[in-house]
Formats: C-alpha cells, sequence, structure tokens
C-alpha cells in the first residue's frame, strides 16, 4: 500500500487537541508521518500525543492564538525550523459563534473570520512557499457543509467556510504547476465540541439523523481515511477539490 504510505513525511496539523483535528493527526501518524500537532494553548494536545506515542508514533507540539496573525506568521517558522520541511498541511483550527444575523455582534464576525480564514491563508501562504521550493506538498483545508449552504444563525461560521472552499481552489490553480495539491474535506455531521447544542437538541438531533442516509452522525475517526488519502501519492492528481465526507448528507 505504498499509495497510502507516509513514513518520514511531516505533517502540520492545526487544531489537533480534540475532535475532528485529533482524529486527523493520529490518522496520519498511523500511516507513518511525523506530527506537528498544533492547539491554541500550551499542553492544549497532550492526549494526542500521548495516543500517538504510545502507538509508537511520533509528534511534538506547538500552540498560537490563531486570530492573532502575527502568532500564526511566528508558528509557521517555528514549525519550519523544527522539521526543515512541511509535507503535509492540515488547516483544521476553527471556531464558531451563534448568533441571528441581524444581532450578530461584529467582534464575532470578525474573530470567526480571523481564526477559520486569515490564519489559513497566512498559514499557507508560508508554508506553501517552503512547499514550492522544495517542488511538492500537500494542503488540506477543513471546510463544512456550509460551504455549500447558508446554516442558521452562523454567518460568520458560514461566511469562512464559503472562503475556504474558495481559497481552496485559488491555491490550487497557482500552486498545481509546483507538485502542490490543495484540497479539502468537507465533514458533515459529526459528533464533536461544536455540535454539541445540536447534540442536544432533540428535535434538530431527530432531523439531522433523519436526513443522513447512513442513519448516524460522523465519529471523528471517520475523517482519517479522507485525510491519509488526500495526504498520500494516491491523490497527486486530485486538486482544487471539496471533499464531502458526509454520511450522504449533500446526495440527499
Amino acid at each position: 500500500m505504498k499509495l497510502f504510505d507516509l513514513t518520514g513525511k511531516w505533517a502540520l496539523v492545526t487544531g489537533a487537541s480534540r475532535g475532528l483535528g485529533q482524529a486527523m493527526a493520529i490518522g496520519l501518524a498511523n500511516a507513518g508521518a511525523k506530527i506537528i500537532c498544533v492547539s491554541s494553548r500550551h499542553g492544549g494536545c497532550d492526549k494526542t500525543l500521548e495516543i500517538i506515542h504510545n502507538s509508537g508514533g511520533e509528534a511534538q507540539a506547538l500552540f498560537a492564538d490563531f486570530s492573532d496573525l502575527a502568532a500564526v506568521k511566528a508558528l509557521a517558522i517555528e514549525a519550519l525550523d523544527i522539521a526543515g520541511t512541511i509535507d503535509i498541511l492540515v488547516n483544521n483550527a476553527g471556531t464558531i459563534a451563534r448568533s441571528p444575523a441581524i444581532d450578530f455582534p461584529l467582534e464575532d464576525w470578525q474573530n470567526v473570520m480571523s481564526v477559520n480564514t486569515d490564519a489559513v491563508f497566512v498559514l499557507s501562504q508560508i508554508i506553501g512557499k517552503a512547499m514550492i521550493e522544495k517542488g511538492a506538498g500537500k494542503i488540506i483545508n477543513t471546510a463544512s457543509l456550509l460551504s455549500y449552504s447558508g446554516g442558521i444563525t452562523v454567518p460568520a461560521y458560514t461566511a469562512s467556510k464559503h472562503a475556504i472552499a474558495g481559497l481552496t481552489k485559488a491555491l490550487a490553480n497557482e500552486w498545481a504547476q509546483f507538485n502542490i495539491q490543495v484540497n479539502a474535506i468537507a465533514p458533515g455531521y459529526f459528533k464533536t465540541d461544536n455540535t454539541q447544542a445540536l447534540q442536544d437538541d432533540p428535535q434538530r438531533n431527530a432531523e439531522i439523523s433523519k436526513r443522513i442516509p447512513s442513519g448516524r452522525w460522523g465519529e471523528p475517526e471517520d475523517l482519517a481515511g479522507a485525510t491519509i488519502f488526500l495526504a498520500s501519492p494516491a491523490s497527486n492528481y486530485i486538486n482544487g477539490h471539496i471533499l464531502a465526507v458526509d454520511g450522504g448528507w449533500l446526495a440527499r
């Protein structure tokens, strides 16, 4: 299975402290990659490191405030100093704020856009430059079902995830010529902290579950295969693609 072998590759995974990012980091480590796990606070990735180390993998942790673009730039430089090269960049860190659009606080809008979109561009720009110089690289962004639809009471999150879909295609258009594949994963409804309010709402939970052809919410581990695929040689001719991992939600 050399097509999916990541042995010796360095992967930088943001938002790796729990949930989807943790599962993506562990999946890449199980495929042989060396992982730099990133969270928003010191010690945030301790559990992820423990899991990877206990399975015989190699990983270390960094942290940064993703609303602070200077800190994001410093993170990118530090990661490159540690690894020498980043072969795989997984832009997964994100945040969400819920409020009706008419009352949505401007500071919440700015924070969501900064974390979900601006930080992704800054990281991709710095790491991407190093990938261009090397002549190879994989960038995987975390999009969303709200890259396709509008959602309810999450205008900033929706705007940010539409932006991620567009940015993925824009970077692919420019960087494919340098043997860099830029793609995104659009998770469906997964059991994470971000969706806890929906999981706890009996009516919304039932409505969502009914629409998913697979008949269940996703578990974070369901993203591992897609992440490995987009990080591996198996996806070398896939670029600018948004891969929905949604149990069939978009098909219904």
